[in-house]
């Protein structure tokens, strides 16, 4: 594999992953591909070394393995964490509002959102759907109107003539979104009647729409832009991006001596804490699972690494001043290794070194950042990863401009940079440091 189908796979994924679950369903497909085997944990398992393995968890996070030729408690785990949501405008459980012959849809802000960049989009709807069917069971499905189904219209310059100033947005009176216009004195059909019409037409069988997990999103593709196409510029670059590489790195490394494991949360934007997300019991039940006891389990913690992947933030050409000096990573200049004394990130000096390794072996180049010292530092699955296992993590991410817009920016370069340092990282057989003699 080469940059330019690398890209090319990252763009058809992204673009097929409007929400954490369609990430979900598309990760399945390409290790189905790869030949690994769909595990429930509710079964017995009967697990070959060199074999590929992966469960999902209510299809909104995934974890992958392939079971090295080692115990795990003699080699240990190379683990790749990532997350699948981002964040974006939830629709609200009765959200139809009708006013001034506009029908529109109450939202709820998920995650940190740049709200500013979801005006004037074109809108579409994806999610999860729970209905009963013709003979009362409730089912689940799918969607993805595809089509856009709404907009946020922006309020003309000349009704706000300080808008260029900064504009206050309250997500409460300012985010309904603009679902259709009608006549006075006309009622339209409620959302959830344009569900079930949406589900009968892709041949459901649906008596009634019970409850739903929607979300809006951009219509607009991914694209390689720039002048050469060096830049990728797509919404859910976080951290759909992350998922995608340490995906094709688990899928193309070969079977070694450890055990290789991808794990994708959701939930990572809004703080991890919940059954799927990064706080939960899922990838500690399933490294606990495959050890066997309490003993292997912290043989097995004791060799093993997790690369926390989660994307860096460039410095911005018009805003330079927003970076340390010393710690402004670029764009298509490799990965990033994320420091923070105060634990924002869970990166050691032992993990820095070790996988500023990686790069070296992979022939890629590596760089570092620091938030500034009069800045606050956001945060990421790896400091809860480091506190639920007990094992050594290292931050990592390529670097992106417009994190949390709808619409993101990252280097062409950077993606096929990390995948290659992963792969280098899975291979490993031992991750030791020698000490001074």
């Amino acid at each position: 594999m080469q940059t330019p189908a690398f890209n090319q796979g990252l763009l058809r994924f992204l673009q097929a992953a409007p929400t954490p679950s369609h990430a979900v369903l598309q990760m399945q497909t390409l290790l189905d591909q790869a030949g690994f085997v769909a595990l429930e944990a509710e079964e017995d398992w009967d697990l070959k070394a060199g074999q590929g393995y992966y469960l999902s968890h209510s299809g909104r996070s995934l974890i992958a393995f392939r079971l090295g030729q080692a115990p795990l408690d003699q080699a240990g785990v190379r683990m790749v964490g990532a997350h699948t949501d981002s964040p974006c405008l939830k629709v609200k459980p009765l959200p139809d509002l009708q006013r001034h012959g506009v029908k529109q849809l109450g939202v709820e802000v998920y995650g940190g959102a740049l709200l500013s960049t979801w005006f004037d989009r074109d809108l579409s709807l994806a999610g999860e759907v729970h209905y009963l069917n013709a003979n009362g069971e409730l089912c689940q499905a799918l969607i993805n109107l595809v089509e856009p189904v709404g907009v946020l219209p922006s309020l003309a310059i000349h009704l706000n003539r300080e808008a260029n100033k900064g504009v206050e947005i309250n997500p409460q009176t300012h985010l309904p979104v603009v679902w259709g216009c009608l006549p006075k004195g006309q009622e339209g059909l409620a959302l959830r009647q344009l569900l079930a019409h949406h589900l009968l037409g892709e041949g459901y069988e649906v008596s009634e729409v019970v409850d739903y997990d929607l979300c809006f999103y951009d219509t607009q593709p991914p694209a390689l832009t720039g002048w050469q196409q060096e830049l990728i510029t797509s919404a859910r670059l976080d951290n759909l991006l992350s998922c995608y590489i340490g995906l094709q790195a688990l899928i193309h490394s070969e079977a070694a001596q450890a055990t290789q494991l991808l794990a994708c949360h959701d939930h990572e934007e809004v703080g991890s804490a919940s059954a799927v997300g990064a706080e939960g019991p899922a990838l500690e039940n399933l490294l606990r699972r495959l050890a066997g006891d309490q003993l292997a389990y912290q043989r097995l913690m004791a060799q093993s690494m997790l690369v926390s992947a989660d994307n860096a933030h460039a410095i911005h050409p018009n805003y330079p001043d927003r970076h340390d000096e010393k710690h402004g990573p670029q764009l298509n200049a490799g990965p990033v290794i994320k420091h923070n004394a105060n634990q924002r990130y869970a990166t050691s000096s032992e993990t820095a070194a070790l996988f500023a390794g990686f790069c070296r072996e992979a022939g890629v180049p590596v760089q570092r950042f620091v938030v500034r010292s009069d800045m606050a530092c956001g945060s990421t699955i790896g400091p809860i990863s480091a506190t639920q296992l007990g094992v050594r993590v290292v931050d990592v991410g390529v670097p992106q401009w417009g994190m949390h817009s709808i619409r993101e920016t990252a280097g062409a370069l950077d993606a096929w940079y990390l995948y290659r340092a992963l792969c280098v990282f899975m291979q490993q057989k031992e991750l030791k440091i020698q000490p001074s003699v």
